[in-house]
């Protein structure tokens, strides 16, 4: 994964917006100015996966699509390091079946 991985939007409200890679955390977050409102964590079981297990949104920026957001930065990054995506959080793996385009990346858990 990318050490500098960063991305910045306005969302509708007009708060800036940021996604970043923090692998010194096994994280990716998502910002709101300096605020971080959300995460996914993610182990590295060997060199080819990265398992993503929890992902979470601060409750006051629920409904706004900052996961999905999150999770498309996420794989985005995992994608271009030619790696595999384990969805063991339960909303990367909804997240993947709405976007057909990760698919060909992602091994499913055996549990």
């Amino acid at each position: 994964m990318t050490d500098q991985a960063t991305a910045q939007t306005s969302d509708q409200t007009g708060d800036r917006i940021q996604t970043r890679h923090a692998p010194e955390r096994h994280r990716y977050e998502i910002l709101d100015g300096d605020h971080r409102v959300g995460f996914t964590v993610y182990r590295l079981p060997d060199d080819e996966h990265v398992d993503f297990v929890h992902t979470e949104i601060d409750e006051g920026y629920a409904g706004r699509g900052l996961a999905g957001r999150l999770i498309a930065f996420a794989l985005a990054d995992v994608r271009a390091q030619a790696k595999r995506i384990i969805p063991h959080c339960p909303f990367v793996a909804g997240w993947i079946g709405k976007h057909p385009e990760y698919e060909g990346i992602t091994d499913r858990p055996a549990d």
